[in-house]
């Protein structure tokens, strides 16, 4: 089996017999010609203008972000998206295993993983990358997917001083997501007390946006989460918006984006940072309320 890449960034995966039963099998995932903005999601009704207004407000401020989901979600592109809202001032070093990422700043440095040779040596993981990143002064870190003990070293870093690092993640929840950050965090080989590690999630990360792939082939923020502290020895979270599932009509899902009521504590430093949210945005069903007026 090999996983390769075309000059257009497509990805391709071969595997033939004995491991492919049935013959050979050839995978190529394409990537639009036109890059995606947050208004395309806008209006695909993948995430509503209140949730878009809301992450780019906290790109800027340099909120550290966790974007999760399953495969083909869409969070590489929802990434892609968020990255927009990165000045251009700022120095930004991605870290992916396979070239994904398309950011649009002049200021990238863009970084790779390379598989072993032939004979099995000149592994560079993930790992390294991020480690390697810490020395090149960066103002922000892009992992393209986490997925491994790089996790512990990304965490670190985001503790450091590199706030406003966005990285996504295989899980089914946001709650999920913090569970399998933590098991990453211990692939590091270091044992640390499980307390640690939490603390260490808590204090790094300050939003989880999860994403799904819906039965009708649509894909949508599911949960816009906010990671609160911790409370004994539990990483304690707060949805502020979630899409709540209604059923489904000739194929197609039936849903509404909705706020919880909760109010995010991270509003303070957004108005640091110069941006004022309205407080409606945050009002239980507020944003159901506008889209069926509409």
């Amino acid at each position: 089996m090999v996983d390769a890449r075309l000059a257009d960034g497509s990805r391709v995966n071969a595997i033939i017999p004995p491991l492919a039963l049935d013959g050979p099998i050839l995978s190529i995932r394409r990537f639009g010609s036109e890059r995606l903005t947050i208004n395309d999601l806008i209006q695909f009704n993948s995430v509503p203008a209140e949730i878009a207004e809301v992450a780019a407000a906290c790109v800027k401020s340099r909120l550290n972000i966790l974007v999760s989901g399953g495969t083909g979600a869409g969070k590489t592109t929802l990434l892609n998206c968020l990255s927009n809202y990165i000045p251009e001032n700022e120095r930004i070093v991605t870290i992916e295993d396979s070239a994904e990422l398309k950011l649009q700043q002049q200021h990238v440095v863009r970084l790779e993983t390379r598989p072993p040779n032939i004979e099995g040596q000149g592994t560079v993981t993930q790992r390294d990358l991020v480690r390697n990143a810490l020395r090149m002064r960066p103002d922000r870190i892009v992992v393209g997917e986490v997925r491994g003990g790089e996790a512990l070293d990304m965490m670190q870093a985001m503790n450091t001083g590199h706030d406003g690092s966005i990285s996504t993640i295989h899980a089914n929840s946001a709650r999920d997501a913090l569970s399998r950050l933590e098991t990453m965090m211990l692939m590091a080989g270091i044992h640390l007390p499980e307390r640690a590690l939490r603390e260490q999630v808590a204090s790094a990360l300050d939003l989880v946006v999860q994403l799904s792939r819906l039965s009708d082939g649509s894909r949508k923020v599911v949960e816009f989460t906010e990671v609160s502290g911790m409370e004994g020895s539990t990483i304690t979270t707060q949805t502020i918006f979630k899409f709540e599932q209604r059923g489904v009509e000739n194929g197609k899902v039936l849903g509404d984006f909705v706020a919880t009521g909760v109010m995010p504590s991270f509003m303070d430093r957004l108005e640091r940072y110069g941006f004022r949210i309205p407080n409606t945005h945050f009002l239980p069903l507020s944003m159901t309320a506008k889209r069926r007026t509409r």
